[in-house]
Order: structure tokens, then C-alpha cells, then sequence
């Protein structure tokens, strides 16, 4: 299900050609119940924690002919009652200019709902309020509005369908205008469905892929019977998340489960003994010492001797012919050819690591001095 969410985002870069996988165009939903074997994958499409604002609205909306697609407003604004600003002082004479003005406030409403409506847009959502003047407008039209929406996931469905997030509707004439080609998305259809114990806005076959040479965004649902077990799941899907785009964007892999430590220990011990005369075969074998504590932390984990399964590992890699793809397996307690069994990972990671850890050892190294503070 990662590699599969990773990839429903692939997004084309300009002149390189080089594909790019931004996480944050995938959308993570956890929703109390079931098992967590029955969480699913939404590709193209895309969930929301929200509910309708009224009963009257209806539950589904489906474009009719084909080729047809439900428009969406995103609005970072409130859909409330025009009210004067703080500060403003009207001396009235007359008691018809009261309900003029009264009046006039209602029509400046229902004029911002009717800019809304006449843009085409089905499914109306705010991050902020809408009272039930408002949601009175909407219901007559037929439309399906939600409020006080997540930011973050209106920008994320945003992407998703092609349209953007609007936080005013003022343009730089000085009017106000909604532009339907940049700023409204666009989808097949959209439906309100029940999960665990709230209701859920469902977006599908969001049009984000057709806009900019992007998929768009997906969403993962994850089931599971409590909090802590959704937010255990949730920590442990973003790190495969990050390991997938890591492996799809650098296009490199290296088997896994101790193999390159091991494969790189035996090199640096043979190149150390043939090479070099000097003190510097210390510092050699001493670094190839040092990268067998992955191999062996790795088996401590697994509850089984480490000291016996290292030992087996370097022999496998020593012998003439011998596979430097050779690793753990950490569940049956033998050593194996992890590139067949598909235990690998990215190279990118794997060089970083080294890299970052013999500099912060040369680092400590340099410090020559030592200023001890004492607590008088």
C-alpha cells in the first residue's frame, strides 16, 4: 500500500525529466474501528474528516453525462451575515432607513453565495464558519457545503482536484470575482460515508493529474481499534512512505539486513592487511570493527546470538564466490541472500549514514581540549 501511494503521486519535473514524489500530496485519514488489515488506499481520490453543515444537503453528487466533473469551491473565509465594521457609527432618523440597512446587509450575502454558485461549484468547503443564512442559499441550490474544515487538508485537496485555496474574493480591480479556471477543482463525483464513528467527505477521481503533470493527491484510510494503535500505525506508514520515495527517486538499492556492512567490513580488514605497513592499518581494521555493530544490534533485536550469526554472515561473504547480497534473516535466525528475498534498501540512505557518522568520529576526534565546569 506505500509503494502504491507513493507512486499515484509521481510528479514530472520541468527540463531534467526526473520524477519527484512529495508526501505531502498524500493525505493520512485514521478513522476508529475495525481491523487495521482493512485499511485501503484512495488513488485519485481523496477523504475528508468533515460532515455535511445541514440535513437538507444532499449525501452524493455524481456528474451525469460523460466527461462532466463537480466543481469545488475551497474557501478560507466566513460565509456568515454582513455585519458593519468595528468602529462604524450610523445616526438614523428615519426607522425605514434601520431596516434598509438590515436589508442591505442581507443582499450583500446573498450576492457573495450567488458569485459562489454561479461559478458552478457543487461542493462548497471552509475553513472557517457559516451560519444559517448562508446554508439556507446553499440548500436551495442543491449544493453540498462543509465547514470548519482542516487548512491542511483543504490545501492537500486543493492539489488533488486542480483548484487552489481562496482567502478573499477580491481581485486587483477592486471587485470581487471568482476565477473557475485556476481557482475551482474539479472531480467525478463526491459522497458523504460513514466511518467508525463519524461521517467522511469522499472525493473521486479527483482532475489534479490533468492540470499540472501531477497526480494529484491520494489518501490512505487506516482502521485500527484505538488512538494509540492508529497513531503507532501512522508513524510506522511514514517511515515506509519515506523509504519508498527515497528507493523511486534515487533509482539505487543495496540488500539489506547487515549485507553491505558486513560485504564492506571484510573489503576494508583485506585491504588493510595488503596494502599498508603502517599505523594506518589500525585506523582500518579499527572502522571495520565498527561497522559490524549494525549486524549485531540488528540480531539483538531479534532476540538471537549475535555473536554466532556475525560469525556465520562474515564467513558467508569471506568464501571464494561468496555473494556480498548475503544478510540476515531475522526471523528464522540464518543468513541469506536478501536481494532475492527483497530485503533492500536505499543506497542513498545507506551512503549518507556512512558518511555522516565518519565525520561526527573525525569531529570528536579534533577537540584537543577539555573545560570542566564545576558547581561551586
Amino acid at each position: 500500500m506505500a509503494v502504491e501511494a507513493v507512486k499515484s503521486v509521481e510528479t514530472i519535473k520541468d527540463s531534467d525529466g526526473k520524477s519527484r514524489y512529495p508526501l505531502s500530496a498524500i493525505h493520512i485519514l485514521k478513522a476508529h474501528g475495525q481491523s487495521c488489515m482493512q485499511s485501503k488506499l484512495l488513488v485519485g481520490g481523496f477523504a475528508l474528516s468533515a460532515a455535511r453543515a445541514a440535513q437538507g444537503m444532499p449525501t452524493h453528487i455524481e456528474a451525469g453525462k460523460e466527461g462532466e466533473m463537480i466543481k469545488i469551491c475551497l474557501l478560507d473565509m466566513n460565509l456568515q451575515r454582513h455585519r458593519m465594521g468595528m468602529g462604524v457609527t450610523l445616526q438614523v432618523i428615519d426607522p425605514k432607513e434601520v431596516e434598509r440597512i438590515k436589508k442591505r446587509e442581507m443582499d450583500i450575502t446573498k450576492e457573495k453565495i450567488e458569485m459562489i454558485l454561479k461559478t458552478g461549484a457543487k461542493v462548497v468547503l471552509t475553513t472557517k464558519g457559516m451560519d444559517d443564512v448562508c446554508l439556507k442559499y446553499f440548500v436551495e441550490a442543491g449544493a453540498l457545503c462543509a465547514r470548519r474544515c482542516n487548512r491542511d487538508d483543504l490545501q492537500r485537496l486543493a492539489k488533488a482536484t486542480g483548484g487552489a485555496l481562496i482567502t478573499t474574493l477580491a481581485d486587483l480591480d477592486g471587485n470581487e470575482s471568482i476565477d473557475v479556471e485556476t481557482q475551482i477543482g474539479s472531480c467525478r463525483a463526491v459522497q458523504e460515508i460513514r466511518v467508525g464513528d463519524g461521517e467522511m467527505l469522499q472525493f473521486l477521481d479527483c482532475q489534479g493529474g490533468s492540470v499540472a503533470k501531477t497526480n494529484g493527491a491520494s489518501t490512505i484510510l487506516l482502521r485500527g481499534a484505538n488512538e494509540y494503535m492508529l497513531d503507532e500505525m501512522d508513524r510506522a506508514l511514514h517511515d515506509a512512505l519515506c523509504v519508498v520515495k527515497r528507493m523511486l527517486e534515487s533509482k539505487t538499492l543495496v540488500a539489506g539486513g547487515g549485507a553491505v556492512e558486513v560485504a564492506l567490513s571484510n573489503y576494508l580488514q583485506d585491504y588493510a592487511r595488503s596494502t599498508t605497513s603502517t599505523r594506518e592499518q589500525l585506523a582500518l581494521e579499527e572502522f571495520a570493527q565498527a561497522l559490524l555493530v549494525i549486524p549485531k544490534t540488528l540480531a539483538v533485536n531479534a532476540a538471537k546470538d549475535a555473536t554466532e550469526l556475525t560469525a556465520q554472515l562474515r564467513a558467508a561473504h569471506a568464501v571464494d564466490g561468496g555473494s556480498h547480497n548475503m544478510g540476515l534473516d531475522l526471523v528464522e535466525g540464518v543468513v541469506r541472500d536478501n536481494l532475492q528475498a527483497g530485503v533492500v534498501e536505499p543506497a542513498i540512505s545507506k551512503i549518507k549514514s556512512l558518511r555522516f557518522a565518519t565525520e561526527a568520529a573525525i569531529t570528536i576526534l579534533r577537540i584537543d581540549d577539555r573545560i570542566t565546569v564545576q558547581d561551586q
